[in-house]
Protein backbone atom coordinates (compact mmCIF):
# COMPACT_ATOMS: atom_id res chain seq x y z
CA UNK A 1 0.00 0.00 0.00
CA UNK A 2 1.33 3.56 -1.13
CA UNK A 3 0.66 5.64 2.18
CA UNK A 4 0.52 8.78 0.87
CA UNK A 5 -2.73 10.02 0.85
CA UNK A 6 -4.22 6.96 2.01
CA UNK A 7 -6.36 7.50 5.05
CA UNK A 8 -5.73 5.07 8.24
CA UNK A 9 -7.32 4.90 11.02
CA UNK A 10 -5.24 4.19 14.41
CA UNK A 11 -7.34 2.91 17.36
CA UNK A 12 -5.59 4.13 20.38
CA UNK A 13 -4.21 7.38 19.19
CA UNK A 14 -3.60 9.48 21.61
CA UNK A 15 -2.05 6.40 23.83
CA UNK A 16 1.51 5.95 23.88
CA UNK A 17 2.29 3.80 21.11
CA UNK A 18 -0.44 4.87 19.21
CA UNK A 19 1.16 8.86 18.79
CA UNK A 20 4.77 7.61 17.77
CA UNK A 21 2.28 5.52 15.85
CA UNK A 22 1.12 8.64 14.05
CA UNK A 23 4.43 10.21 14.33
CA UNK A 24 5.51 7.90 11.71
CA UNK A 25 2.49 7.51 9.31
CA UNK A 26 2.15 11.31 8.85
CA UNK A 27 5.53 11.92 7.30
CA UNK A 28 4.33 9.47 4.72
CA UNK A 29 2.14 11.66 3.66
CA UNK A 30 -0.83 9.31 5.43
CA UNK A 31 -4.39 11.26 6.19
CA UNK A 32 -4.42 9.51 10.18
CA UNK A 33 -8.09 9.30 11.41
CA UNK A 34 -7.62 8.69 15.55
CA UNK A 35 -10.25 6.28 16.76
CA UNK A 36 -10.01 7.35 20.51
CA UNK A 37 -12.41 7.19 23.35
CA UNK A 38 -11.06 10.61 25.08
CA UNK A 39 -10.46 12.90 21.65
CA UNK A 40 -9.37 15.82 23.88
CA UNK A 41 -6.80 13.77 25.90
CA UNK A 42 -4.06 15.15 23.58
CA UNK A 43 -4.92 18.38 22.12
CA UNK A 44 -1.60 17.86 20.12
CA UNK A 45 -2.39 15.81 17.86
CA UNK A 46 -5.72 18.07 16.21
CA UNK A 47 -3.05 20.33 15.78
CA UNK A 48 -0.81 17.91 13.75
CA UNK A 49 -3.66 17.23 11.68
CA UNK A 50 -4.93 14.00 13.07
CA UNK A 51 -8.90 13.73 12.47
CA UNK A 52 -10.24 12.54 15.92
CA UNK A 53 -13.16 10.50 15.85
CA UNK A 54 -14.90 9.43 19.38
CA UNK A 55 -14.95 6.13 20.00
CA UNK A 56 -15.49 3.34 22.90
CA UNK A 57 -14.10 -0.25 22.06
CA UNK A 58 -17.30 -1.67 23.56
CA UNK A 59 -18.66 0.28 20.86
CA UNK A 60 -18.90 -1.61 17.48
CA UNK A 61 -21.26 0.87 16.71
CA UNK A 62 -18.95 4.10 17.34
CA UNK A 63 -15.88 1.81 16.15
CA UNK A 64 -17.99 0.88 12.59
CA UNK A 65 -18.52 5.25 12.25
CA UNK A 66 -15.08 5.68 13.24
CA UNK A 67 -13.95 3.66 10.49
CA UNK A 68 -15.84 5.28 7.73
CA UNK A 69 -14.20 5.80 4.57
CA UNK A 70 -10.50 4.89 5.44
CA UNK A 71 -8.21 2.61 3.55
CA UNK A 72 -6.48 0.57 6.27
CA UNK A 73 -6.79 -0.05 10.34
CA UNK A 74 -3.85 0.07 12.71
CA UNK A 75 -5.65 -2.02 15.68
CA UNK A 76 -3.84 -0.30 18.45
CA UNK A 77 -5.65 -0.21 21.80
CA UNK A 78 -5.39 -2.79 24.31
CA UNK A 79 -5.22 -2.50 27.92
CA UNK A 80 -1.83 -3.12 29.61
CA UNK A 81 -1.01 -2.02 32.96
CA UNK A 82 1.56 -2.71 35.97
CA UNK A 83 -1.63 -1.54 38.33
CA UNK A 84 -4.69 -3.13 37.02
CA UNK A 85 -4.16 -6.46 37.36
CA UNK A 86 -8.62 -7.90 36.74
CA UNK A 87 -8.53 -10.36 34.65
CA UNK A 88 -12.54 -9.54 33.54
CA UNK A 89 -10.93 -5.92 32.40
CA UNK A 90 -8.37 -7.57 30.27
CA UNK A 91 -11.29 -9.96 28.49
CA UNK A 92 -13.25 -7.14 27.96
CA UNK A 93 -10.95 -5.09 26.75
CA UNK A 94 -8.40 -6.96 24.96
CA UNK A 95 -10.46 -9.86 23.68
CA UNK A 96 -14.39 -8.59 23.30
CA UNK A 97 -12.80 -5.36 22.24
CA UNK A 98 -10.49 -6.83 19.48
CA UNK A 99 -14.21 -8.51 18.66
CA UNK A 100 -16.19 -5.47 18.12
CA UNK A 101 -13.14 -3.46 16.24
CA UNK A 102 -12.74 -6.46 13.44
CA UNK A 103 -16.79 -6.72 13.55
CA UNK A 104 -16.47 -2.61 12.83
CA UNK A 105 -14.02 -3.29 10.05
CA UNK A 106 -16.32 -5.64 8.80
CA UNK A 107 -19.01 -3.34 8.51
CA UNK A 108 -17.23 -0.60 7.44
CA UNK A 109 -15.72 -2.31 4.44
CA UNK A 110 -12.32 -2.02 4.78
CA UNK A 111 -10.00 -5.06 4.29
CA UNK A 112 -6.58 -4.06 4.92
CA UNK A 113 -5.63 -4.25 8.88
CA UNK A 114 -2.35 -4.46 10.97
CA UNK A 115 -2.68 -5.50 14.28
CA UNK A 116 -0.74 -4.69 17.76
CA UNK A 117 -0.11 -8.00 19.41
CA UNK A 118 2.87 -8.87 22.06
CA UNK A 119 5.33 -11.41 22.51
CA UNK A 120 3.55 -11.94 25.79
CA UNK A 121 1.30 -14.35 23.93
CA UNK A 122 4.00 -16.94 23.57
CA UNK A 123 3.54 -19.76 26.20
CA UNK A 124 7.52 -20.97 26.05
CA UNK A 125 10.68 -18.79 27.23
CA UNK A 126 14.29 -19.27 26.08
CA UNK A 127 16.53 -17.37 24.32
CA UNK A 128 15.57 -17.55 20.43
CA UNK A 129 11.66 -17.34 20.45
CA UNK A 130 10.20 -17.48 16.94
CA UNK A 131 6.53 -16.01 15.34
CA UNK A 132 5.59 -20.00 14.76
CA UNK A 133 6.81 -20.83 18.44
CA UNK A 134 3.76 -21.74 20.61
CA UNK A 135 1.45 -19.52 22.28
CA UNK A 136 -0.97 -19.47 25.21
CA UNK A 137 -4.79 -20.36 24.27
CA UNK A 138 -7.94 -20.98 25.88
CA UNK A 139 -6.46 -24.05 28.07
CA UNK A 140 -3.45 -22.24 29.64
CA UNK A 141 -3.52 -21.62 33.41
CA UNK A 142 -4.97 -18.70 34.63
CA UNK A 143 -2.23 -17.67 36.91
CA UNK A 144 -2.07 -13.66 37.93
CA UNK A 145 0.92 -13.24 35.75
CA UNK A 146 -0.58 -14.71 32.69
CA UNK A 147 -3.56 -11.98 32.70
CA UNK A 148 -2.30 -9.88 30.01
CA UNK A 149 -0.20 -12.78 27.95
CA UNK A 150 -3.11 -14.98 27.79
CA UNK A 151 -5.69 -12.02 27.00
CA UNK A 152 -3.45 -11.04 23.94
CA UNK A 153 -3.15 -14.63 22.86
CA UNK A 154 -6.69 -14.59 22.52
CA UNK A 155 -6.91 -11.29 20.67
CA UNK A 156 -4.73 -12.01 18.23
CA UNK A 157 -5.71 -15.59 17.63
CA UNK A 158 -9.81 -13.73 17.42
CA UNK A 159 -8.34 -12.00 14.85
CA UNK A 160 -6.55 -14.10 12.83
CA UNK A 161 -9.95 -16.34 12.94
CA UNK A 162 -12.03 -13.28 12.00
CA UNK A 163 -9.57 -12.49 9.39
CA UNK A 164 -10.18 -15.69 7.98
CA UNK A 165 -13.69 -15.81 7.92
CA UNK A 166 -14.11 -12.40 6.32
CA UNK A 167 -11.24 -12.27 3.80
CA UNK A 168 -9.60 -9.56 5.40
CA UNK A 169 -5.71 -8.60 4.93
CA UNK A 170 -4.40 -8.90 7.90
CA UNK A 171 -0.84 -8.73 9.38
CA UNK A 172 0.36 -8.70 13.47
CA UNK A 173 3.17 -6.93 14.64
CA UNK A 174 4.62 -8.35 18.07
CA UNK A 175 6.97 -6.08 20.23
CA UNK A 176 8.61 -6.59 23.64
CA UNK A 177 9.06 -4.79 26.32
CA UNK A 178 8.42 -0.94 24.65
CA UNK A 179 10.18 2.00 26.08
CA UNK A 180 9.83 6.01 25.27
CA UNK A 181 8.57 9.19 25.73
CA UNK A 182 5.51 9.47 28.57
CA UNK A 183 5.61 5.67 29.01
CA UNK A 184 3.38 4.98 32.31
CA UNK A 185 4.12 1.54 32.42
CA UNK A 186 7.53 0.31 31.96
CA UNK A 187 9.81 3.93 32.29
CA UNK A 188 7.81 4.52 35.14
CA UNK A 189 8.97 1.76 37.52
CA UNK A 190 12.44 2.06 35.79
CA UNK A 191 12.51 5.86 36.84
CA UNK A 192 11.44 5.19 39.98
CA UNK A 193 13.84 2.17 40.14
CA UNK A 194 16.59 5.18 39.35
CA UNK A 195 15.04 7.65 41.99
CA UNK A 196 17.42 6.87 44.77
CA UNK A 197 21.06 7.53 45.10
CA UNK A 198 21.67 3.69 46.13
CA UNK A 199 19.87 1.22 44.14
CA UNK A 200 19.58 -2.60 43.30
CA UNK A 201 19.52 -3.37 39.87
CA UNK A 202 19.21 -6.80 38.33
CA UNK A 203 22.00 -8.59 36.24
CA UNK A 204 22.09 -11.80 34.23
CA UNK A 205 18.30 -11.19 33.26
CA UNK A 206 18.06 -11.07 29.46
CA UNK A 207 15.51 -8.91 28.46
CA UNK A 208 14.99 -7.48 25.13
CA UNK A 209 13.61 -3.91 24.81
CA UNK A 210 12.22 -2.34 21.85
CA UNK A 211 12.21 1.95 21.29
CA UNK A 212 8.52 3.02 20.58
CA UNK A 213 9.05 4.27 17.57
CA UNK A 214 10.52 1.13 15.71
CA UNK A 215 7.52 -0.70 17.01
CA UNK A 216 5.98 2.34 15.28
CA UNK A 217 7.73 2.02 11.77
CA UNK A 218 7.76 -1.75 11.80
CA UNK A 219 3.63 -1.11 11.78
CA UNK A 220 4.46 1.52 8.29
CA UNK A 221 6.41 -1.05 7.05
CA UNK A 222 3.63 -3.98 7.03
CA UNK A 223 1.21 -1.77 5.95
CA UNK A 224 3.47 -0.63 2.68
CA UNK A 225 4.66 -4.14 1.56
CA UNK A 226 2.47 -6.77 0.75
CA UNK A 227 4.31 -9.45 1.76
CA UNK A 228 3.29 -9.33 5.02
CA UNK A 229 -0.57 -9.83 4.61
CA UNK A 230 -1.36 -13.18 6.08
CA UNK A 231 2.57 -13.05 9.07
CA UNK A 232 3.00 -12.15 12.10
CA UNK A 233 6.10 -10.67 12.97
CA UNK A 234 8.72 -10.04 15.95
CA UNK A 235 9.66 -6.25 16.38
CA UNK A 236 11.75 -6.66 19.10
CA UNK A 237 15.15 -5.53 20.67
CA UNK A 238 18.38 -7.18 20.82
CA UNK A 239 19.62 -9.01 23.88
CA UNK A 240 20.43 -7.17 26.86
CA UNK A 241 19.77 -6.89 30.55
CA UNK A 242 18.25 -4.03 32.65
CA UNK A 243 21.91 -3.26 33.98
CA UNK A 244 22.99 -2.73 30.49
CA UNK A 245 19.91 -0.69 30.06
CA UNK A 246 20.52 1.70 32.71
CA UNK A 247 24.17 2.22 31.17
CA UNK A 248 22.70 3.18 27.85
CA UNK A 249 20.20 5.73 29.89
CA UNK A 250 23.04 7.33 31.37
CA UNK A 251 25.11 7.42 28.90
CA UNK A 252 21.62 8.96 26.67
CA UNK A 253 22.11 12.08 29.60
CA UNK A 254 19.82 10.07 31.82
CA UNK A 255 20.19 10.84 35.59
CA UNK A 256 21.25 7.92 37.57
CA UNK A 257 22.05 6.65 41.14
CA UNK A 258 25.20 7.25 42.79
CA UNK A 259 25.74 3.29 43.30
CA UNK A 260 24.03 0.30 41.69
CA UNK A 261 24.22 -2.76 43.54
CA UNK A 262 23.70 -5.81 41.50
CA UNK A 263 20.58 -8.55 41.90
CA UNK A 264 21.61 -11.77 40.35
CA UNK A 265 18.70 -12.53 38.41
CA UNK A 266 19.38 -15.46 36.39
CA UNK A 267 16.61 -15.23 33.66
CA UNK A 268 16.83 -15.12 29.38
CA UNK A 269 14.28 -14.93 27.09
CA UNK A 270 15.36 -13.41 23.96
CA UNK A 271 12.70 -13.49 20.56
CA UNK A 272 14.19 -14.04 16.97
CA UNK A 273 13.05 -10.46 14.39
CA UNK A 274 14.72 -12.00 11.73
CA UNK A 275 11.80 -12.39 9.72
CA UNK A 276 11.00 -8.49 10.26
CA UNK A 277 14.60 -7.64 9.13
CA UNK A 278 14.67 -9.82 6.35
CA UNK A 279 11.01 -9.36 4.62
CA UNK A 280 10.07 -5.66 5.84
CA UNK A 281 13.57 -3.63 6.17
CA UNK A 282 13.01 -3.52 9.91
CA UNK A 283 15.44 -2.73 12.61
CA UNK A 284 15.65 -1.63 16.00
CA UNK A 285 17.96 1.43 16.95
CA UNK A 286 20.68 0.76 19.86
CA UNK A 287 19.56 1.35 22.97
CA UNK A 288 21.44 4.90 23.46
CA UNK A 289 20.06 6.18 20.58
CA UNK A 290 16.30 5.34 21.48
CA UNK A 291 16.62 6.69 24.98
CA UNK A 292 18.62 9.88 23.60
CA UNK A 293 15.10 10.32 21.75
CA UNK A 294 13.15 9.88 24.44
CA UNK A 295 14.42 12.21 26.59
CA UNK A 296 14.54 14.45 23.81
CA UNK A 297 11.33 14.48 23.25
CA UNK A 298 9.99 14.44 26.97
CA UNK A 299 11.78 17.66 26.56
CA UNK A 300 10.21 19.02 23.61
CA UNK A 301 6.54 18.42 25.21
Amino acid sequence: MNLGGAKIAVTGATGFLGRYIVGVLQPRAANVVGVVRNPDRVPDLAARGVELRKADLASPEALTQGFSGVDAVVSNAALFSLRNQSWEEHIRTNVDGTRNVFDAIVASGVRRVVHVSSVAVYRSGGARVAESDPQHDERSTRLPWRIYPISKALSEQLAWKMAAEHGLELTTVRPCAIYGAHDPNFMAVFRWLLWPPVTVVPVLAGMPFVYAGDVAEGIALALEKPVSIGKAYNVTGDDSSIWEFVDAWGKAGGSVPWLRLPLPVPITRGFDHSLAARELGWKNRPLVDGLRETLAREGSS
